[in-house]
């Protein structure tokens, strides 16, 4: 059933204005970068502006044969989709990465850059404002943006609305019949008309009442009709009253679940959500949805998520504020954020590689929050993450609730990374440490303010944003010391050199790497002692200063001995083999290198052994003994076959 009927002068319409002439034409000459064709469909929530941009869409996507992207921006609720969020959605669906913490222009240039030479399709859902279209416009001709929006676009030019009524009487009717079947209409079509012509043709008012209908077989569409018509005046328009009808013939327990709908997330409900926020079983929850799916009051998605109708949004909310103590609202919000952090726990749980820990990660979870396997958890995962993202980020903004909103947005953050890889969620894990960093500045938690910046600024240095990325550490180092927490602020020191190191201002990466050292010292931490002499001797060694360097480097080949590291006692050597040559002393070079090929074949590591071959020949090479170097090259050969990448030797300070 597609609750979509007659429309055929739009539909018509739509397509005409495919081909119309454009503005950019009008004045005899093509302009320079033409962009897409933009097709409006306007009408107020309820007219059926979606189904119609729908429909339009099937008809003519065989026209445009790099498929269809679709993206909302206006939650359910009325609250706008962030630019941000909606640029990456399509980005997503064209299968294109999306950079942890990039912006809206950078995103968008992105998008046209991935659409440059694509027929497709974009579908852009209830938009709000022309600023936000514009964002997600391609400069490519060939492609097609269909736009539904409550009024015009006057910020777009170029852009003829298609603008929705009422439904003619007769699709109208068609449309209940969808509902009802045919007998009803048949048996009293005069009434269906009347009962049409009370509704103004409106889709949704249309859809509720169709519902009601279908849910009392007995009843005649002359009794919907006479009900609807003695409604008091003041009951609104025709949505409202059909809303009204449906709404007050539903049992209480189920009148009250309806109206607590706008607490769910991004106006998606599955049984759990409705289940914590009514305080009933996840069956009784499951059996409710289906009945307002029924009734026309939720739609249901691919997924098989129920989704909240924009058009009722306002209508919902209003009983909420109206029938609802403020305290049972904030209740009903707090058992529904609890819920989702028990079920992210379970989520997470299935990524365990181990029974042990699985057993552990679900000890005291009752069986209904348990997934069957890791595949129905990442599916959960991935169906459910735009309304984990949206609880989150309500959570974060409600203020009143920060230590549930701390334990969402920290279960959420290790069920991405368990499931998805650390870089592979990197943007949303991106948005989830901004919101730990909000509730963290909120309440003064300086430590949490502290792991929160240095996760952004990792983030950050790993796309490329390295002055960003050297702000956020020095702002985690105040965060750090406010706390007194000796991590953090080494973390953050031995980071803040790394930025400069990457900025190439060798002299503060070596400055910042030493009071690194120093706090590792006094602290007696031998493991960050041997990496933080690495870092130290690499920078050394890129400026040239190769004294320095040299004694760096065997300070953190000691460390390693000490640590019983042989791995890294033999790349430390091996760097300091590479200082010697670039020293001029390859004699020194040569027994260093030696000694670190011992270590690493006591460490078994044959890659390292290879590469340290492979430096061995080369220097024997230099030293004017190529029979030498030919031995060592066929060792290296023997060791991992001849494919040189796997010769290169990683620094211990990587």
């Amino acid at each position: 059933m597609t609750d979509f009927v007659g429309r055929r002068r739009e539909l018509k319409e739509l397509r005409e204005d495919i081909a119309r002439t454009g503005l950019d034409t009008l004045s005899g000459r093509k302009a320079k970068a033409p962009r897409a064709r933009v097709l409006l469909v306007a009408g107020r929530p309820g007219s059926g502006r979606t189904a119609l941009a729908e429909a339009f869409v099937r008809e003519v996507a065989a026209q445009y044969p790099d498929g269809v992207l679709r993206t909302r921006l206006t939650a359910p609720g009325g609250d706008t989709v962030a630019t941000e969020r909606a640029v990456r959605a399509l980005l997503e669906g064209l299968g294109q990465p999306t950079p942890p913490g990039a912006g809206e222009d950078e995103l968008s240039s992105a998008l046209r850059t991935a659409l440059d030479g694509r027929r497709a399709i974009i579908l852009v859902d209830d938009a709000a404002d022309p600023q936000q279209v514009d964002a997600l416009l391609p400069d490519n001709p060939e492609c097609l943006v269909v736009v539904t929006a409550e009024g015009p676009l006057t910020g777009i030019p170029d852009v003829r609305p298609c603008t929705l009524g009422g439904l003619d009487t007769p699709s109208a009717v068609e449309l209940l019949a969808q509902r009802i079947g045919d007998t009803r209409v048949t048996a009293d079509p005069r009434a269906a008309e009347a009962l049409a012509e009370e509704c103004g043709g409106q889709p949704a008012a249309l859809v509720l009442l169709g519902g009601w209908l279908a849910a009392r077989p007995k009843a005649s569409v002359a009794d919907v009709a006479k009900r609807l018509h003695d409604l008091p005046a003041g009951a609104g328009g025709p949505l409202a009253r059909g809303f009204r009808l449906v709404y007050e013939s539903l049992p209480q327990p189920a009148q009250r679940t309806l109206r607590l709908l706008p607490l769910a997330p991004a106006g998606i409900v599955d049984s759990h959500t409705a289940s914590a926020l009514a305080g009933c079983s996840v069956a009784a929850a499951q059996s409710t949805l289906d009945d307002f799916a029924g009734l026309g009051l939720l739609r249901q998605d691919q997924d098989g998520l129920y989704l909240l109708p924009g058009c009722l949004a306002p209508l919902l909310q209003s009983l909420l504020e109206a029938k609802e103590r403020p305290g049972e609202v904030q209740l009903a919000r707090a058992r529904m954020l609890e819920r989702t952090v028990r079920l992210l726990h379970s989520c997470r749980a299935m990524a365990a590689t181990d029974e042990d820990g699985l057993r552990e990660l679900l000890d005291g979870l009752p069986r209904a929050l348990r997934f069957p396997d890791r595949r129905a958890a990442a599916t959960w995962l991935d169906s459910r993450l735009p309304a984990l993202s949206a609880a989150a980020s309500l959570a974060v903004a409600d203020g009143e609730l920060d230590t549930l909103a701390r334990r969402l947005v920290a279960a959420l953050v290790r069920a991405l990374a368990d499931h998805r890889g650390t870089a592979e969620a990197a943007p949303e894990l991106y948005g989830l440490h901004r919101l730990v960093l909000d509730v963290a500045e909120r309440r003064d938690l300086h430590r949490e303010q502290a792991a929160a910046l240095l996760n952004l600024a990792d983030l950050d240095a790993e796309t490329g944003r390295t002055q960003e990325a050297l702000e956020r550490y020095r702002a985690a180092l105040d965060a750090g010391r406010a706390a007194n927490d000796p991590y953090a602020t080494g973390r953050a020191m031995e980071s803040v050199g790394g930025a400069y190191q990457e900025l190439a201002d060798w002299h503060r990466a070596s400055d910042w790497f030493g009071r690194a050292l120093s706090q590792a010292l006094a602290r007696g931490e031998r493991a960050d002692e041997a990496r933080l002499y690495g870092r130290l001797g690499n920078v050394h060694t890129y400026a040239g200063r190769y004294g320095d360097a040299l004694r760096s480097w065997r300070a953190a080949a000691a460390g390693y001995r000490k640590l019983a590291d042989v791995p890294g006692q033999a790349k430390a050597l091996s760097e300091m083999a590479r200082v010697q040559e670039y020293a001029g002393r390859p004699e020194e070079s040569l027994h260093t290198c030696r000694e670190a090929v011992e270590l690493a074949r006591k460490a078994g590591d044959q890659r390292l052994q290879a590469a340290l071959q492979v430096r061995l020949a080369d220097t024997l090479d230099r030293l004017g003994d190529p029979a030498a170097a030919r031995l060592h090259r066929s060792a290296a050969d023997r060791l991992l076959g001849d494919d040189p990448a796997a010769c290169e030797i990683r620094s211990t300070s990587d």
